[in-house]
């Protein structure tokens, strides 16, 4: 008898190659995603029986094609697939299967799948939800808890990306040099959306939403070995697992966030940190900084330090430039404050934050970080007044626990006082 697990694992890690080769052949989401579950159903019945076989995404492949064929077969009153118990004795076809699955039709295979997924007509809410259940398999509720919406709105959303996907003509040829160099970066911004649907939530089903982080980083490991040679990506993966390794202290016993100064280190996944850190090593020795390898730089100078205060504040101050230069944006320069507060003072960083209040009036974060600048400096009518703006605009119940936690911090010290 094969284990359960096993069959899980291996039908889960086959998926982006098998529903890729069924894309590539069928040239229909809808058709190829029927065809990989058709597949998996007969192997969650062949292989506890028969054993697992050598390759499962040739397997799956091979049946899944054959399985849609046979209906449409059916539909036209032509011949049947062969009879169930021929399905499982496939030795010498799966070997040839897997043998023209070289490693070129695997990696053109998933980076089709993906890119149909982030097709540029699709808004990115679209892309994270088609990419979740086409390439990940994860079910519309696991979706729509992830998104904090009605399993209806998410299914029609899903259905709305595949409709999209089939009005634009999607071209199902193999992605040239180019097309690779130009999609690469919309693939890997999608799976950064993902993960960040799992990690920057605070409510939802929690078993989910580690998932959906989980999932990334699976995701990354691949697209990571398509493209070894890549420093961007292998800083976006190294990004996603420092901070998942601190996803154990990032919450309390009651759900309420804990911000990285106060989190109990010892909490912190080391291995994940090691990995994550030898990557950042690794990227950075190509001399070819981007946005991903900068940020992820950013977390390893957090995940070395084993006390708060052995924090290279400096160090992050000057990466948060580098930053701002590759990619500005108001959300880095606020977060760059931090950087500022810790080696100039806060009132340098209220300095830097004053530009920003127009852009990021309706940014919960933004008055967050201000409230507790205007509360250190002992302006605690303006603290009060950014802490209330940013209740306002929380999106969530920690969200707004987390503030009212700073609001009765300033009481506190205004009574002292």
């Amino acid at each position: 008898m094969t284990d359960p697990a096993w069959i899980e694992a291996a039908l889960t890690g086959a998926r982006p190659q098998a529903m890729g080769a069924l894309l590539r052949y069928f040239r229909d989401l809808d058709r190829a995603q029927e065809a990989f579950q058709e597949a998996c159903l007969r192997a969650m019945k062949h292989w506890p029986v028969k054993g697992p076989p050598r390759d499962p995404a040739a397997w799956l492949i091979f049946v899944g094609r054959n399985a849609a064929l046979d209906h449409v077969r059916r539909d036209s009153r032509n011949t049947a697939l062969p009879p169930e118990d021929k399905i499982s004795d496939l030795d010498d076809v799966e070997t040839d299967m897997a043998e023209r699955l070289d490693d070129a039709h695997y990696r053109d295979d998933i980076l089709r799948l993906m890119f149909v997924c982030c097709h540029p007509d699709l808004p990115a809410t679209q892309q994270v939800a088609l990419a979740l259940r086409i390439v990940s398999g994860l079910t519309v509720p696991e979706i729509a808890s992830a998104f904090l919406v009605g399993e209806k709105a998410m299914e029609q959303r899903i259905t709305r990306a595949k409709r999209r996907v089939a009005e634009a003509n999607v071209p199902f040829a193999a992605p040239d040099a180019a097309e690779r160099a130009e999609r690469l970066g919309a693939v890997a911004a999608m799976l950064y959306l993902v993960f960040n649907e799992g990690y920057s939530a605070s409510s939802g089903d929690s078993v989910v939403r580690a998932s959906l982080c989980d999932e990334a980083i699976r995701l990354m490991r691949l697209l990571l070995r398509l493209f070894p040679a890549e420093p961007e990506i292998m800083g976006l993966l190294a990004l996603m697992i420092l901070q998942h390794a601190r996803t154990a202290a990032r919450m309390d016993a009651d759900g309420n966030a804990v911000l990285l100064e106060d989190q109990d280190r010892s909490l912190w996944k080391r291995p994940l940190i090691d990995e994550g850190l030898a990557l950042v090593d690794k990227a950075l020795r190509h001399r070819r900084p981007g946005p991903y390898q900068v940020q992820a730089a950013i977390a390893a100078l957090h995940a070395r330090a084993a006390r708060p205060e052995d924090t290279d504040w400096q160090e992050i101050d000057l990466l948060y430039q580098t930053l701002e230069r590759l990619q500005p944006s108001p959300v880095i320069t606020l977060n760059r404050s931090v950087a500022v507060a810790k080696t100039r003072g806060v009132e340098a960083a209220l300095d830097l934050l004053a530009p920003l209040a127009e852009r990021l009036s309706g940014y919960f974060y933004f008055h967050g970080v201000r409230g507790a600048f205007l509360s250190e400096a002992g302006r605690s009518e303006d603290a009060r007044e950014a802490f209330d703006r940013a209740i306002s605009l929380a999106r969530t119940p920690a969200e707004a626990a987390h503030i009212r936690m700073h609001l009765d911090k300033l009481s506190e010290k205004t009574r002292v006082s």
